[in-house]
């Protein structure tokens, strides 16, 4: 891991970081928060991580500069790891044409169709590849692992969590992309990424993936926002498919909606303090 830069935070460290991913094939960036060193001595050297996963057009900074998580997780001695939200340096023909699809929209999934597949590996990235590498070089404990995001990010978050049992201990979202099967967003994403295949697209698709549980793989609960005022919340979020899926699978759910509020970052600051908290109390038990 290559250290870019380096920025005291709220008595701990914020840093931003590039190294040569094998997953991807190309440099990945991505970057972490550390809280304090009496935190993480206190917490017997190794402390407990939330994963951000970042919205359409995002990148690893966005989130850190954004979002005014750090001085609540130093609050509650958490680190904090946000990945970059597509490969960068493809070249692929067409890449930058949509904000919605190829550069910083890689969806959180392997891609298996050319010419995504060779570079466009997110999932295998984030799993295979960056968690571990964190985990092991980093005094962040493996054990006590959260994921969260927000849009696109969301999507991530909540897939990423179903499709990987255990890894995570804790799950949360912020106007997520609950059923991108059933979203212009997530069709020409999938279209795009994985063929015209939909039983393929169902792997990806929380609503799906939670619908098909035979028990309830959070007992804990799952917290999602969702602002009302979002413009993206009638035709691409669908929240309450998945609240139908978690019901059905007897999953217990905190879909809290807030008038008034829209899909940006203003709204992720406001209710990021129960996000932090939801994470914490879940990876402190």
């Amino acid at each position: 891991m290559e250290l870019l830069s380096e920025h005291a935070c709220f008595g701990g460290v914020q840093r931003f970081y590039q190294h040569a991913s094998h997953e991807i094939g190309l440099p990945m960036r991505f970057s972490v928060f550390l809280p304090s060193a009496p935190s993480i001595e206190a917490a017997g050297g190794k402390v407990p991580a939330l994963v951000y996963l970042a919205g359409l057009t995002c990148n690893e900074e966005t989130f850190m500069t954004k979002a005014g998580a750090q001085r609540l997780a130093a609050h509650h001695g958490l680190a904090l790891i946000a990945p970059d939200t597509s490969p960068r340096g493809a070249n692929i023909p067409g890449e930058s044409d949509s904000w919605d699809f190829g550069l910083a929209a890689g969806f959180y999934l392997d891609a298996t169709q050319p010419p995504w597949a060779k570079h466009y590996r997110m999932e295998s990235y984030l799993m295979r590849e960056l968690l571990p590498l964190l985990t092991s070089a980093l005094p962040l404990d493996k054990r006590r692992l959260g994921i969260f995001g927000h849009s696109m990010g969301g999507h991530g978050a909540l897939t990423l969590a179903l499709k990987h049992p255990g890894v995570f201990k804790s799950l949360s979202a912020l106007a997520p992309i609950c059923a991108p099967t059933q979203c212009t967003w997530g069709e020409k994403a999938f279209g795009g990424y994985l063929g015209l295949d939909r039983a393929l697209w169902a792997q990806h698709d929380a609503s799906a993936l939670m619908a098909a549980q035979a028990q309830a793989p959070y007992p804990g609960g799952i917290l999602i926002d969702q602002g009302e005022a979002d413009k993206f919340l009638p035709n691409q979020l669908h929240p309450h498919l998945f609240e139908a899926a978690c019901k059905k699978a007897g999953q217990p759910l905190a879909l809290h909606r807030h008038p008034g509020y829209d899909h940006g970052y203003y709204f992720i600051s406001t209710f990021m303090p129960g996000h932090i908290a939801h994470h914490a109390h879940a990876l402190a038990a």
